[in-house]
């Protein structure tokens, strides 16, 4: 199975499909953060939240897609699970 490293690299090349496949197979709490990104790539914001709330976060107004990306890889690096 691929990793949440490749999927966070397929939401910074912009194709949320594919990455849609990777986190959506990752229960994790970063692979819920993913998972939220994914669905702000995608427009559904209601979803989004959802992933989010998952992830303990909340969705930011307006949601950031790059700087989410970001913050999710720095995470993901620094192997925080966000207990």
């Amino acid at each position: 199975m691929p990793s949440l490293s490749h999927a966070i690299d397929l939401l910074l090349a912009n194709d949320w499909e594919a990455a849609h496949l990777i986190v959506q197979a990752d229960e994790s709490a970063l692979g819920s953060w993913g998972h939220g990104i994914v669905h702000i790539m995608e427009g559904d914001l209601t979803n989004a939240e959802y992933w989010y709330r998952k992830a303990g976060r909340a969705l930011p107004q307006p949601p950031v897609v790059r700087s989410e990306i970001e913050a999710l890889r720095a995470a993901y690096e620094e192997g925080n699970q966000l207990a």
